[in-house]
């Protein structure tokens, strides 16, 4: 509750969808945008399963306490106008399957932490204005067959680490400030139908 109520204070949230963000329990009382497990986990308690706050106008940025979700598997705040850097506490969420932030404003660079996120299945990071370069550090995720980075500022080479994305299926950069070339070790990935540099 208190991460949620962190994360709402951070947003600017201008038709009122989260004005239900007060009372009671998140998961019982239906709080807008969050889904939660159906049943108790190990701790005895319910936890948030889903963030579902995709094309709500919200502003503001998003609140490092959104890592402390621990058993969260879907994070989406597409279509907004989220401003500031993506937190790095997102990392700590290690049950993330979808990471969601694509059409915002968002700026800064994309935190190494992003990388270690062992279940994730697809990551949305387009159209905002990263910058800065791609974390070697994505080359651990071994479960993401969506990487949609296209439409930012990112910057630098394409790290020939990330070969060793056993599942990649899409792999998306174009119209970012890349240099260099494209790394020859990406034609070994084993699963990569599009790639858009």
């Amino acid at each position: 509750v208190e991460a949620l109520k962190a994360i709402k204070e951070r947003l600017i949230d201008p038709n009122g969808n989260l004005s239900n963000w007060i009372r009671g329990d998140p998961c019982t009382s239906r709080w807008t945008g969050v889904l939660c497990f159906n049943e108790t986990l190990i701790d005895g308690y319910l936890h948030v399963q889903e963030l579902q706050l995709m094309n709500l106008s919200l502003s503001g940025n998003l609140a490092p306490e959104i890592g402390s979700l621990a058993y969260m598997e879907r994070l989406n705040f597409m279509w907004n106008k989220i401003t500031g850097s993506i937190p790095k506490e997102i990392g700590n969420i290690k049950s993330l399957v979808l990471l969601l932030l694509n059409g915002n404003l968002l700026t800064g660079s994309l935190p190494d932490e992003l990388g270690f996120l062992p279940n994730l299945d697809r990551i949305q990071i387009d159209q905002n204005h990263i910058s800065g370069p791609l974390p070697t550090s994505f080359a651990n995720l071994n479960k993401t067959k969506h990487f949609h980075m296209n439409n930012n500022s990112i910057s630098g080479q394409i790290p020939p680490e990330l070969w060793r994305l056993p599942k990649l299926v899409h792999f998306l950069l174009d119209n970012n400030n890349l240099s260099g070339y494209l790394p020859p070790e990406l034609s070994k990935l084993p699963s990569l139908l599009i790639l858009y540099d």
